[in-house]
């Protein structure tokens, strides 16, 4: 029956979508096509991801979707968005590091980082920042295509020369209307109390999706929201990152490790093909068990086993793995699972799969690279996909590690002309940027609670016990939830409170101002009168 209601919901989202699509053409494509970028229209022509968002941002109701579409369309157009690159951007913008993308929330959310302080208003460089913050988000989105983010505004040392109306209403526009689904939080640090009716004017701005996902922190309050790895000091962080310029700060992606061991480098497997060509045909008939020291593996062998050979390795190797359900359709690969590689903290939970199918008439090279090399293993992480085929990839996780929201994963791909010729890391080395595909996972850490049963003794009182540990466990995390609630509208109360009594203190004296106006001018009156000839 839930299967039934989900379909019927997935066909009525399909109608929805062909239905915004049809309309759009219908009635803001029939007078002009200058009004919008043609990859604009091209997209919502052919992705379903894109079309949906808005609907989802708009409560699936058509005629709002297409208002927002419309407005987002001609932004684009207006500042020329797909077409925004470094050299199109003043160097200097870049130079002062106001924003920038770097880090992970606790929910694996990128950040995008405002220094407030850094930032001073005026009107001649208004549309070149404009397009700076066009420039982060737009890289963002094609890197990360559906990943929300989480924007910090550090208010440390800032005050109301720093405040630009103009341009924090352009930000919120970003993400309530250009770039619909994309905020996950919008995080004010520090901010100085005099700051606040000026808040309060952009909280009015804020739809009511959006209302929501503003958040005030002290120093210490931000670290419920970020870890301290991705804090800097000032915060009480520990983060080391410095911003710096060049290049653009960006995700570290390095290769991960086989099950056979660490992968080398591409430039230190290109200089020691040679010397590894007669080992590793020798000790690939030896399994990661027996192997004395970790080798150092060419995946092109694994792509010129037997077919046999293959099939029983790849069922061996899945086994347990978790199968995705979703699925990204590239110009290359189709990448399954679509957005994230689930992991868990039970035995079962530490394999996730994924699937590449080969959507080309020729071979495609394919890597795979994450920011945490060395608590997965990946197999095969650098191999080649037949036309019409399909690859499976191993990914889990090595020895007592943990699976963190911070951790993410490249698929890499390449068509290869000359199958078969070329060696993989000298093609690496050779294909041009532009060629190649690239798709971004990030982790999801299931939620599973773990009975501490005793194998020896599993019966009713251990079972009850583990029970009631369970509850014990669930309602103190709902105490801490609440307790954390009732901080929080507490700390609201209290600043609307001191708003509210500046305002009236701020009337008062208006007041007395006025009447001190009055005075002086009967007294000036009186004045005037009595010097007066009789």
């Amino acid at each position: 029956m839930a299967e039934l209601e989900q379909h019927e919901g997935e066909q009525d989202i399909e109608k929805k979508i062909e239905e915004t699509r049809q309309r759009f053409k219908n009635e803001f494509l029939q007078d002009t096509t200058d009004t919008y970028d043609s990859k604009d229209v091209e997209r919502l022509q052919t992705e379903d991801a894109l079309v949906e968002s808005y609907l989802q941002w708009r409560m699936y109701v058509v005629d709002d979707a297409l208002k927002m579409i419309d407005e987002s369309f001609q932004w684009r157009k207006e500042y020329g968005v797909n077409d925004l690159t470094e050299s199109s951007i003043p160097r200097w913008m870049f130079e002062t590091g106001a924003l920038y993308l770097h880090g992970y929330d606790k929910e694996g959310n990128k950040l995008f980082w405002f220094k407030v302080k850094l930032h001073v208003k005026d009107a001649k460089t208004i549309v070149d920042k404009k397009k700076y913050v066009a420039f982060w988000l737009e890289r963002y989105a094609k890197k990360e295509p559906g990943m929300p983010l989480t924007v910090v505004f550090d208010m440390a040392e800032s005050g109301l020369g720093n405040i630009d109306m103009e341009f924090v209403k352009y930000i919120i526009n970003c993400f309530k209307i250009y770039y619909p689904k994309f905020l996950s939080k919008m995080i004010l640090v520090d901010m100085p109390w005099i700051m606040n009716a000026a808040w309060k004017i952009v909280k009015s701005w804020l739809g009511p999706e959006a209302i929501s996902k503003l958040k005030f922190a002290s120093r210490s309050e931000i670290q419920g929201f970020i870890g301290l790895e991705y804090l800097p000091p000032h915060m009480g962080g520990t983060d080391p990152f410095k911003y710096s310029y060049p290049p653009l700060p960006d995700d570290d992606f390095q290769t991960p490790i086989c099950e056979n061991g660490p992968i080398v480098s591409e430039d230190e497997m290109e200089s020691k093909d040679g010397e590894m060509e007669g080992k590793d045909a020798l000790e690939s008939s030896f399994s990661s068990e027996i192997a004395v020291k970790p080798k150092k593996v060419n995946f092109l062998e694994d792509s010129m086993r037997s077919e046999d050979s293959d099939k029983g390795d790849t069922s061996a190797r899945n086994k347990g793995a978790r199968k995705p359900l979703t699925t990204f359709k590239g110009p290359l690969l189709d990448v399954s699972p679509a957005e994230e590689l689930s992991f868990g903290c039970a035995e079962t939970e530490k394999k996730s799969l994924i699937i590449l199918s080969n959507v080309t008439n020729n071979q495609v090279a394919f890597k795979v690279r994450t920011t945490a090399p060395e608590k997965y293993r990946v197999k095969p992480s650098n191999s080649c996909c037949e036309p019409g085929a399909s690859v499976d990839i191993v990914v889990s996780l090595h020895g007592g590690s943990q699976a963190s929201p911070q951790d993410r994963f490249l698929v890499m791909a390449a068509e290869m002309d000359n199958a078969g010729s070329q060696e993989l890391a000298q093609f690496w080395k050779e294909v041009p940027k532009p060629k190649v595909m690239e798709h971004r996972l990030r982790c999801h850490v299931l939620e599973s609670v773990k009975a501490s049963v005793n194998p020896l003794r599993d019966g009713p009182a251990e079972t009850g016990t583990s029970r009631q540990q369970e509850f014990n466990t669930t309602a103190l995390d709902d105490n801490l939830t609440f307790t954390s609630l009732m901080r929080v509208m507490t700390c609201n109360a209290r600043m609307e409170q001191k708003l509210n009594t500046c305002l009236w203190v701020q009337k008062v004296l208006i007041g007395l101002v006025l009447v001190l106006v009055v005075l002086n001018l009967l007294c000036l009156h009186l004045l005037s009168a009595s010097q007066q000839p009789s």
